[in-house]
């Protein structure tokens, strides 16, 4: 497939190694003492693909990181590609914060358009030739001389150009997207701790002050008094239920049972999925499902098993596997128990990792257990009105970036095989973008 997808490349194009158009720098094969602070260090769990976000990075200190940079500080336009494991991913670095690459990761330094190079990198032919040239059964491992030897396709410096031009632009939208919901999520949480957790409105009022950030009619909603409750002091003329009563959980199938036949299929939404955000790659199952346990963009989902995890799905309809909770609610709004859900996660995480099994769980006592403040009616209504613009965003943010990476993934291939030509950037192809 490799050498017909080279004999394929339009007559201008060169095909070129790896290292011909890029420095290529292996990590240092060391394991570091991390820190709970200090200079980002990543690892191949961190290389996802798209642009390099070093936000949840383990942390090193400042004479680890500079024994790992000695020779080489990466920067922003470099790759950084995983070599074990998850291996033959490539993340763009598109930001300028100091980080290390720690062992089992390479850095591509490109010397033609970094844009371009990591995009054939994320390609299927990219993906093909790492598959022939990948060792080892239970830890897979791609090699640096074999990295070096990836054959890349290079058009014309023009047309190079305008093929990073059009889907560097699709990429942009796509990592604005997700810095927006970074933002929007920090704000539903923080508004949540404020109410629920830290109950600043109250406290507020009971000091005589006005609530901090809250239209006069939603702040005088808030009482300005706590009663006692089974959790302590809470606001007065609210509620303690359990998480299992403002929502229910619904369990999926064991879809083995569901093979694809000869009629329409939809993708099976195991924990990996839900992890990675899409169904792409996923099993497939016949679509005789019963309406609840079809998936559809902006169900909350809850896997209960192993990797414990909350999520806004918005990876296109699925069906719902086993080992995941769909979370609805006929009673309360969609922010109010994917919130709640989520506040207890760290408390599921450890009840799951003290179970004396090969894949840690919850079970539904638990829900029992976990509680939940259920404001008034009228105030929970002011909440939505504050909240749910929030959780909307993020639901059509996410499925906008499924949409714009089909649109790049559908184009990638044509574009790098030189099947569709582009000669310059255009107004048009640029309002595409």
């Amino acid at each position: 497939m490799v050498a017909e997808f080279i004999q394929a490349l339009p007559d201008s194009w060169e095909t070129r190694r790896l290292d011909d158009v890029a420095t290529i720098i292996d990590s240092l094969h060391k394991t570091p003492c991390y820190s709970d602070a200090g200079r980002a260090m990543v690892r191949v769990t961190d290389v996802q693909g798209g642009f390099l976000d070093v936000s949840d990075a383990l942390r090193v200190t400042e004479d680890i990181f500079q024994e790992f940079t000695r020779r080489y500080a990466p920067k922003r336009g470099d790759i950084v590609f995983s070599r074990v494991g998850s291996y033959g991913n490539a993340s763009y670095v598109n930001i300028d914060t100091p980080f290390c690459i720690g062992q089992n990761t390479a850095l591509i330094s490109p010397r033609i358009n970094g844009r371009f190079l990591h995009l054939f990198l994320q390609s299927a032919e990219a993906r093909q030739q790492i598959e022939k040239v990948v060792v080892g059964s239970t830890q897979k491992t791609i090699s640096l001389k074999s990295i070096s030897g990836l054959q890349i396709p290079v058009p014309p410096t023009e047309e190079l150009e305008s093929i990073a031009h059009i889907l560097g632009k699709l990429d942009d939208k796509i990592e604005l997207n997700r810095r927006m919901n970074a933002t929007l999520e920090a704000m539903a949480r923080a508004l949540f701790q404020s109410w629920f957790v830290d109950f600043d409105p109250v406290r507020a009022k009971l000091d005589g002050r006005e609530p901090a950030g809250l239209d006069a009619y939603t702040a005088a909603l808030f009482p300005a008094h706590f009663q006692d409750s089974p959790l302590g002091h809470i606001p007065q003329g609210w509620e303690v239920r359990s998480l299992d009563q403002i929502a229910h959980f619904l369990n999926g199938l064991a879809l083995q049972k569901h093979p694809p036949g000869d009629g329409p299929t939809l993708p099976v939404i195991k924990i990996a999925q839900l992890r990675k955000g899409d169904s792409t790659g996923a099993d497939r199952c016949n679509t005789e499902l019963a309406p609840q346990y079809i998936v559809e963009d902006g169900n909350v989902l809850f896997s209960w098993s192993g990797s414990l995890e909350v999520e806004l799905w918005c990876g296109g309809q699925g069906a719902l596997n086993q080992h995941l909770f769909k979370v609805t609610s006929h009673e309360f709004p969609k922010w109010f128990y994917y919130l709640w859900t989520l506040y207890h996660l760290d408390e599921f995480r450890l009840i799951a990792a003290g179970k004396a099994t090969t894949m840690g769980h919850i079970q539904r006592v638990h829900l029992t257990a976990a509680k939940a403040l259920v404001p008034p009616p009228v105030l929970l209504k002011a909440m939505t009105h504050i909240m749910a613009p929030l959780i909307d965003q993020i639901i059509a943010n996410r499925t906008q970036s499924r949409t714009l990476a089909t649109l790049r993934d559908a184009l990638l291939p044509k574009l790098l095989s030189g099947e569709l030509r582009v000669a310059e950037h255009t107004e048009t192809s640029e309002a595409a973008a």
